[in-house]
């Protein structure tokens, strides 16, 4: 499934910079400043929400995630200069 991550850490504090830097940390693929593409399964979306939940203050950050289950029917458009990575594709690390 694909799931986009979306965050607002407030980075008033040097403790909120930290935060942002911990959530930003293998969160998947960035497509913008504070949003990620994650291509997981529902385990791997249940710890990674897990692990960013255990990192944002919930008093002071937002977290979001959206879930979409199966990608038939799914289109995302891109304007731009941003080229994502074709998951369907072979990839080499």
């Amino acid at each position: 499934m694909l799931v986009i991550v979306c965050y607002d850490v407030s980075t008033a504090t040097r403790e909120g910079r930290r935060r942002l830097r911990r959530v930003c940390e293998s969160t998947g693929q960035r497509v913008q400043k504070s949003v990620f593409e994650c291509r997981v399964t529902l385990p791997q979306m249940e710890e990674l929400e897990r692990r960013l939940l255990a990192e944002v203050n919930l008093e002071q950050d937002c977290l979001r995630l959206y879930r979409l289950p199966d990608m038939r029917g799914c289109e995302v458009r891109e304007h731009g200069t941003f080229t994502a990575t074709n998951f369907d594709s072979t990839l080499i690390l």
